[in-house]
């Protein structure tokens, strides 16, 4: 949930909060130049980490913005920064036309948090937790008592309402957390990697949410390290690591902006170490880009001409000595965009690994 300001506020649509000539087009996320870096050791004299490096990035109003990016690219700092927990070292954060960084507490109530993990209190009910964050933002109880009530019907979390937050599950926290953020109607509603620890049920049940959220016209930033999540719900990705961005574009535009095609074999049996030096060697000298080899021992290369490199790599791999299984070739997924840029896999649990069968691709802006 949000930080929000606890300045006794009257009850009001908080949709008209900021400036006079805010509009339907305006946009919801505006930040120039920021940048956020990190000391260590005593009296910060140690070395300095850049977490962020001259970020900016713009987000349309109803829409939503995926930062995707490895541990520890920047993605929970810009966050942070966005939702006034933290003040960047450089730059500008401009939130619907208020300018975050000189009015935070304007900032506060246009913008809902739903962090990592859930920030509930366990020993409240879920009806008591939402009626408290209501009225943190400025709403009177009774008032807070029905966005409560009214929120909770919304989230499918009726029966549950009254017990304790310590009986729910992982995926009726994260909703409810969610519903948190969402409880003052923000402008903007930050999203830092939502479903982490979800199975696939809860995980979709969060993506709906968000999703009716979006189409009410609410505008959301989601952070997030599952490849399908950023595909399924984001109109535009910015792909970040070591805090600057690698590139931006929706997921159809990310995926184009690599090789078209992706030539995939599998083998019978797992090769050798020499083995497995030819078929690197052999695969790079078909594809346009550098081999990758997966952890199940399948193996990947860009390729110029598709489905007609095909027979190219079945001969070369057979003269090689090794038993080719199967040969396919697909359109890139966002794990060919994210292992190019970044360098980086990303397993099915959102985990990221370092690749070290390629290069360090060069920047793609």
């Amino acid at each position: 949930m949000t930080e929000p300001s606890t300045t006794d506020t009257p009850d009001r649509d908080r949709t008209d909060t900021g400036s006079s000539d805010t509009g339907a087009t305006q946009n919801a996320l505006e930040i120039r130049g920021v940048r956020k870096v990190f000391t260590s050791g005593l009296l910060r004299r140690g070395r300095a980490v850049v977490a962020v490096g001259d970020l900016d990035l713009t987000i349309p109003a109803g829409t939503v913005h995926a930062l995707l990016g490895p541990n520890g690219a920047g993605k929970t700092t810009t966050v942070r920064m966005v939702a006034t927990l933290l003040r960047p070292d450089a730059g500008t954060v401009t939130v619907s036309g208020i300018d975050a960084l000189r009015e935070p507490d304007r900032a506060r109530e246009i913008i809902g948090v739903s962090g990592q993990y859930a920030a509930v209190d366990g020993t409240l009910t879920g009806f008591e937790n939402l009626r408290m964050v209501a009225q943190l933002y400025g709403h009177r109880r009774r008032d807070a008592s029905v966005l409560a009530r009214d929120m909770i019907a919304e989230l499918g979390l009726d029966d549950a309402a009254d017990r304790p937050m310590r009986t729910y599950s992982g995926g009726m926290r994260r909703r409810l957390d969610l519903a948190g953020a969402l409880i003052n109607h923000p402008r903007l509603v930050i999203l830092d990697e939502p479903t982490t620890g979800l199975d696939p049920r809860g995980r979709r049940q969060i993506w709906d949410l968000i999703a009716a959220q979006v189409d009410a016209g609410t505008t959301v930033l989601l952070t997030t390290q599952y490849l399908e999540e950023a595909d399924t719900l984001a109109d535009e990705i910015t792909v970040i690591d070591h805090g600057t961005i690698r590139a931006q574009g929706s997921a159809d535009e990310l995926k184009n902006s690599i090789t078209p095609e992706i030539l995939t074999v599998e083998f019978d049996g797992e090769p050798t170490a020499s083995e497995s030096a030819v078929v690197a060697r052999t695969l790079a000298a078909i594809g346009v880009g550098n081999p990758h080899r997966s952890e199940t021992g399948t193996w990947t290369v860009p390729v110029a001409d598709g489905a007609a490199d095909i027979p190219d790599a079945i001969r070369a791999l057979d003269a090689g000595g090794t038993p080719v299984r199967s040969v396919s070739v697909a359109g890139p997924t966002l794990d060919d965009v994210f292992l190019q840029l970044t360098d980086h896999t990303i397993n099915a649990d959102g985990d990221t690994a370092t690749n070290r069968e390629t290069r360090e691709p060069a920047d793609v802006h």
